[in-house]
């Protein structure tokens, strides 16, 4: 789906403790590919929506013209989402109550990506049209009642966000950040969650990134420690993983840290000219032995694409010398590279020669 984010609702859903974590370690945010454990509504839960929905066609006359009118909410889509799937779910129970998941969520902000294309009426126009044309009542009422939450909570995250950011530069003087800040803005956060969500829809929104926002913010304090050793900090955060709960996330940063691992270690290895045998049993153990054997297979694709990529340079180079002679026109040199070329790669290998090419001259200079 498109990636689009809004001006006018919030720079981003996300709160700013992420845009601080992952801009100093970028790789421990794995792509998020999991789904959140569904979240029914309770008894008081449901009490707290009902009053919500009672009161959302105050808020609706308050909060925009309700101008717009559409069928199913997928009319006329801006550009940005045309040709997509719509992003979430929404899911409910036998007695037609909503069940809130992170689904939803998703869905909210698949419509939201496109502001900008869109004005707010239309956006909220399309989500409310949406939600009731795929969605029997009493759920579409709590659905579109999370969405009003979820619109006011979007448009006062970033003043949060804006404290905390110009804090956390004035705070910054030695390049690393300022985790008692960052807790500080994470508290303000949940307490802004508290007053626009049930504990249920704050669970389900936000339970999965507050883990990754967790676990990255102990990895930064663990990275700052000059009082532990790079071993002592790697076992200090392989140890932490450990001891998180087992669900999807730390599925996702173990993958993710075996992924770093396994790149380290093979260049470490190539670099030392380890036999084939060596790197598979090294893979086998990170990765399994079908990821191991894959791997195996796309060496052996590259060693042979290297092989054949340094005959290449060689013939054409030699081509090249050749086309000072005024009797070769440099059409017929061009003419019998572009033959090499055929003989040596298949059609998508010809495709990677010139970046190929300039890679290899980058590396050649930062040896030099």
């Amino acid at each position: 789906m498109s990636q689009h984010r809004f001006s006018s609702f919030s720079p981003i859903i996300i709160a700013g403790i992420v845009v601080l974590i992952v801009a100093i370690i970028w790789w421990f945010k794995p792509v998020n590919e999991s789904k959140a454990v569904s979240q029914p509504l309770d008894n008081q839960a449901s009490a707290d929506v009902i009053e919500v929905v009672n009161a959302h066609n105050d808020i609706n006359k308050k909060f925009k013209p309700n101008t717009v009118k559409f069928a199913t909410g997928l009319e006329d889509l801006p550009r940005s989402l045309q040709g997509t799937d719509v992003d979430g779910e929404i899911i409910i129970d036998e007695n037609k109550q909503l069940i809130v998941t992170e689904g939803l969520r998703r869905l909210f902000d698949y419509f939201l990506s496109a502001l900008g294309e869109e004005e707010e009426n239309t956006i909220y126009a399309r989500v409310e049209s949406y939600i009731r044309s795929h969605t029997p009542n009493p759920a579409a009422s709590q659905a579109v009642a999370i969405f009003d939450q979820y619109i006011a909570y979007l448009k006062a995250v970033p003043e949060i966000e804006k404290k905390y950011g110009t804090l956390q530069l004035q705070a910054t003087q030695s390049g690393e950040l300022d985790l008692s800040i960052v807790a500080q803005q994470k508290q303000d956060i949940a307490r802004l969650r508290q007053q626009h969500f049930h504990k249920n829809t704050i669970s389900a929104f936000f339970g999965a990134e507050d883990e990754y926002n967790d676990y990255s913010m102990e990895m930064v304090r663990i990275s700052q420690n000059s009082q532990l050793s790079e071993a002592q900090k790697d076992a200090a955060k392989q140890d932490y993983i450990s001891r998180m709960p087992d669900n999807m996330t730390k599925t996702n940063l173990v993958q993710q840290a075996n992924l770093n691992e396994l790149m380290t270690r093979t260049e470490q290895m190539q670099a030392k000219g380890a036999t084939p045998e060596a790197l598979y049993n090294m893979r086998r153990e990170l990765v399994g032995a079908p990821a191991a054997a894959r791997l195996a297979q796309i060496d052996q694709a590259d060693a042979s694409f290297d092989e054949r990529f340094n005959q290449y340079q060689a013939q054409k180079q030699q081509l090249l010398k050749q086309s000072v002679n005024p009797s070769l026109a440099p059409s017929q040199v061009q003419i019998q590279i572009n033959r090499i070329e055929q003989q040596l790669f298949n059609e998508a290998e010809r495709k990677r020669l010139t970046g190929y090419a300039a890679l290899q001259q980058q590396k050649a200079a930062d040896m030099n």
